[in-house]
């Protein structure tokens, strides 16, 4: 009959024996933790300046998509009401970057307040973009009028033809808003349509 060989137990120190060697193959030691700190920061910081631009880029696009659908709702509204609808600035500082409204001027002074029949009014999209306006024959409150038949047109005077540009800026980028004189509007951008989306302020 054959003895069993009898294998001595594993004791308690003869593993923990090998931890140490086994945590320093599967970890890292500090200089390599912060070799990876420093190439993760100059990335970042090569990185900061182009997501910058982006985001600028992204406002100035959105600030410029709602201006348009406000002048095309005006439009809209204008031929379906069957009179003359305005888009002016709403705050008291006449400037676009504070938010405009689409309304009826019921009192004949190019501004949004009582009295008027309110259509829309939007809050300012976005902070930190110029906004400029080159009409015809431009005198007092900022607006855009449109009459019944969609046409670009006085405030005072509807059979008055009145057109021309509305310019967004943020830092170098642009966007305009074309309206020409059958009371279209056109969004583009300068850089990729220099001669078909020049302005006045070009």
């Amino acid at each position: 009959m054959k003895a069993r060989a009898v294998t001595a137990p594993r004791t308690a120190s003869s593993a923990t024996a090998a931890t140490p060697a086994a945590s320093a193959r599967a970890g890292h030691t500090l200089v390599e933790l912060l070799a990876v700190l420093a190439i993760s920061l100059v990335l970042l910081s090569i990185a900061m300046p182009a997501m910058g631009d982006m985001l600028r880029a992204y406002r100035l696009r959105m600030a410029a998509a709602d201006l348009f659908g406000a002048v095309e709702l005006a439009r809209g509204q204008a031929i379906a009401l069957g009179q003359t609808v305005l888009l002016a600035p709403t705050a008291a500082t006449l400037d676009w970057g504070d938010g405009w409204t689409v309304f009826i001027d019921r009192n004949g002074d190019r501004r949004p307040d009582g009295g008027d029949e309110i259509l829309v009014r939007r809050p300012s999209p976005a902070p930190g973009i110029a906004y400029t306006m080159h009409f015809g024959a431009q005198q007092g409150p900022p607006y855009l009028a449109y009459n019944s038949m969609g046409r670009g047109c006085n405030h005072a005077n509807s059979l008055a033809s009145r057109f021309g540009t509305m310019t967004l800026k943020q830092g170098e980028q642009i966007r305009r808003i074309k309206i020409n004189m059958l009371g279209r509007a056109r969004l583009c951008d300068p850089a990729r349509e220099p001669l078909a989306c020049a302005g006045a302020d070009s």
